[in-house]
């Protein structure tokens, strides 16, 4: 079942070719505006705190500590292009980063394995959410909130609620700790799965099927699109990916806990959802996501040097998604109306 529609709202060649050079602007400020914005806030944070933030320390810790995040949001935007939605990319990263410490420490699996046995339970993980919700058919925000409920349970189960401690591997540390060209190799992972993810999703025909079934389920399947194979697919790579931020979090905190996790569950979404206000609006993105992460990076960042108690974070994250999802459901409805509008039109010229 459906739980969102992906239709693209970016103005095409056709459109702009008859707009005057102000009419562009308007048309490509609600595209462009997000990439704008949090240009124009770095700007700032710079001058006002140009000692602290213009730095590379704080580029070392923004990408440190928004990697998790910007990967999460990634694993939750492929089931989102294709009109679903996932929440266990916040319920499962709590049991996925517990099983990369424990199978090492409490039953001696070589971290290699370990990793391996994490990200196919991962994948065997959204396998489950796409036969829910497309064999059950049962709505895939219900379906991923009780499956990540779930696991939630297990990770519990299996910790007692306390931490699980241990000696890792010098290599498992590695993961995470590898520090590139002076700045967190996490960032060098976030950067090579957002191309791969655009790579596949704007110009090969997989992406193309995936958008497709967003915007209308019933009109791709008609055109041949197995949509079920499709949206499954979408949510064992979403199970996957998840299962790799697990394995990453786990290298950085070397320690397993159950209280541990459930925070990144909203900032991954803001940063979806903010991605599907910009480059493309109306439809998830990879770089509009990453704009959207970027800009919540960058304005917690900022209002935490300012010196931001600690609830700028979660305030930050709640009235942004309010926001993101308000200026999406403006833009589809402005150009719902443009079209009907141009529709009416070319009618009664026709009559």
């Amino acid at each position: 079942m459906q739980s969102i529609e992906s239709s693209a709202l970016e103005p095409t060649r056709g459109e702009m070719a008859g707009l005057s050079l102000g009419q562009k602007i308007t048309r490509l400020l609600p595209v462009y505006g997000l990439v704008i914005l949090t240009a124009l806030l770095i700007l700032l944070f710079s001058i006002l705190l140009p000692n602290t933030f213009p730095t590379l320390l704080n580029l070392r810790s923004i990408i440190s500590d928004k990697a998790i995040i910007a990967l999460l949001s990634l694993a939750a935007m492929i089931p989102m292009a294709s009109g679903r939605i996932d929440l266990t990319v916040g319920y499962g990263i709590v049991l996925w980063h517990i099983l990369a410490i424990s199978l090492q420490t409490m039953f001696g699996v070589p971290w290699p394995l370990a990793v391996i046995i994490v990200l196919l339970l991962g994948a065997a993980t959204g396998f489950l959410n796409g036969l829910l919700v497309e064999i059950a058919r049962i709505d895939s925000f219900i379906a991923t909130l009780g499956t990540g409920t779930m696991l939630y349970a297990l990770a519990l189960w299996h910790t007692g609620g306390r931490q699980v401690v241990g000696v890792l591997p010098n290599g498992f540390y590695a993961l995470n700790g590898t520090m590139v060209f002076g700045l967190p190799i996490t960032g060098l992972y976030v950067l090579a799965i957002a191309v791969a993810l655009w790579t596949i999703l704007e110009y090969l025909p997989i992406g193309r099927y995936v958008y497709a079934i967003g915007a209308n389920p019933k009109a791709a399947a008609l055109n041949g699109i197995p949509v079920r194979r499709f949206v499954i697919g979408a949510f064992i790579s979403s199970g996957f990916l998840t299962a790799l931020t697990g394995v990453l979090l786990a290298s950085k905190l070397r320690i397993g806990q159950a209280s541990v996790g459930l925070e990144y569950l909203l900032p991954a979404l803001v940063g979806a959802f903010l991605g599907s206000t910009t480059i493309k609006p109306g439809r998830v993105n990879v770089w509009g996501t990453m704009t959207g992460v970027v800009i919540l990076a960058v304005g917690i960042s900022g209002i935490q040097q300012f010196g931001g108690s600690f609830f700028v974070e979660p305030l930050f994250n709640g009235v942004t998604l309010l926001v993101a999802i308000g200026i999406a459901g403006y833009a589809q409805r402005k150009r719902g109306a443009a079209l009907r509008a141009r529709t009416k039109t070319v009618a009664q010229s026709s009559n």
